[in-house]
This record gives C-alpha cells, sequence and structure tokens, in this order.
C-alpha cells in the first residue's frame, strides 16, 4: 500500500479530514482558519506521499496540522505587533476597578499559560465551549476518568495561581 495511490489517499482523508479540523478548533479557538491548515496537511501529506507510509499518515497529518497553525500564529503576533497604535480609551468606570479587573486577566492568562498542554485543552474545552466530559473524551480519543482528572488538575492549579478563585 502507497499513500500515493488515489483510493488509500481518499480514504486517508475521508478519515482524518473533520479529526483533524476539529483538532485544531479545539486547541487554536475559532478565530483560526481550522479547516484550511486541515487542508493543507493533506497537500502536503500529498506532496510527501512517497516518504509517508499508510500507518504513518494520521501522525504526520497532526503534526504538519499542528505546526503550520503555530507558524501562522507566530506570524499573526508580528502582524499585530506592528499594527498595535495606541488607543483612546475613555471608560465612565471607576480607575482602581479597572486596574483591579487588568491583573485579575493577567493572572489568569498567566495561570492558564502555565498549565500543561493536556490540562488546558481540556479545560478550555469544558468551561469555556461548556463540552461535558464524554463529548471531551470523545475529540480527543481518551477515557472519561482520564478527562476529569486533567480537568480536576488545571482547576487545582489554576486555584494554585489565582487568590480567590
Amino acid at each position: 500500500m502507497n499513500v500515493c495511490d488515489k483510493k488509500v489517499f481518499e480514504k486517508i482523508y475521508k478519515e482524518y479530514i473533520q479529526k483533524i479540523s476539529d483538532f485544531l478548533y479545539y486547541k487554536y479557538g475559532a478565530a483560526h482558519d481550522h479547516f484550511d491548515i486541515a487542508q493543507e496537511a493533506f497537500v502536503k501529506l500529498w506532496q510527501n506521499c512517497k516518504k509517508v507510509p499508510p500507518e504513518k499518515a494520521k501522525s504526520y497529518l497532526y503534526t504538519v496540522a499542528n505546526n503550520t497553525m503555530l507558524n501562522a500564529l507566530k506570524h499573526q503576533k508580528v502582524v499585530l505587533k506592528h499594527q498595535k497604535a495606541p488607543a483612546k480609551n475613555y471608560d465612565q468606570e471607576d480607575p482602581q476597578f479597572i486596574l483591579e479587573e487588568q491583573q485579575f486577566l493577567k493572572k489568569y492568562e498567566k495561570a492558564l499559560a502555565g498549565l500543561s498542554e493536556n490540562q488546558r485543552v481540556v479545560f478550555l474545552l469544558n468551561r469555556i465551549e461548556g463540552k461535558s466530559h464524554q463529548e471531551i473524551a470523545d475529540i480527543l480519543e481518551l477515557s472519561i476518568r482520564a478527562v476529569r482528572k486533567r480537568l480536576y488538575m488545571a482547576v487545582e492549579n489554576l486555584r494554585k495561581h489565582i487568590d480567590g478563585i
């Protein structure tokens, strides 16, 4: 069997395109072109079909898709850095409240960044996306027990780093 064979490639495409797209969506959010990145991973698989055996196609696709998304995010950060202009923000709120809100947001972002990738993905899927433990287990191909443990550890780590949660 060879990935360059049209039928083998089609089978791999049909089996993994939605899974890879969903993986990118849940890992990086809806603001990014997760389906386009998944498509690019398949283009690269086709370009390198002679080098990738069919049993390695899944891991190749996930790795290429993840790396492509990381490169896109890196490029987006550079673009945003050059587009930043001081914005005038006129609020009617108490300056003390605004300061505390900004400090809490920084603590929250820092605490989220401090979580392991596994914990962060499960936490965001559950708390932000509203997914159930079973849905998360299906998406990440884990047991429900593993999902619960990761979620518990994520919440515990957040509590350690943020006072008042």
